[in-house]
């Protein structure tokens, strides 16, 4: 079947299905629509709420007065700290003979 033949079947069907085919693909992007509106309004409802707990969080502390301040974070290690000096030795001008 070539492209003329399919638009000649298409043209044939009764004006029932044209109509039904048009409202199916409208229904379809009203729901493509609706669904992709609800998930950026859940997206932006959580944002919203997350800004609104970090920023209640942010005024608290600003009346908020610690009696002492909390002691800084320790560094985490395993134990092996090492310290190395070293020198750099400048042999370009050295006249021993190299092993």
């Amino acid at each position: 079947m070539n492209g003329r033949q399919f638009l000649e079947m298409l043209s044939r069907l009764p004006p029932r299905v044209w109509i039904q085919a048009i409202l199916g693909l409208i229904g379809f992007v009203v729901l493509a629509v609706l669904g992709f509106a609800v998930i950026a309004g859940v997206a932006a409802v959580l944002l919203v709420l997350l800004l609104a707990f970090r920023a209640k969080r942010w005024i608290l502390s600003f009346f908020r007065r610690d009696v002492e301040p909390t002691p800084p974070a320790r560094p985490h290690h395993d134990g092996k700290i090492t310290d190395v000096q070293f020198e750099i030795v400048d042999r370009t001008n050295d006249r021993t003979p190299r092993p």
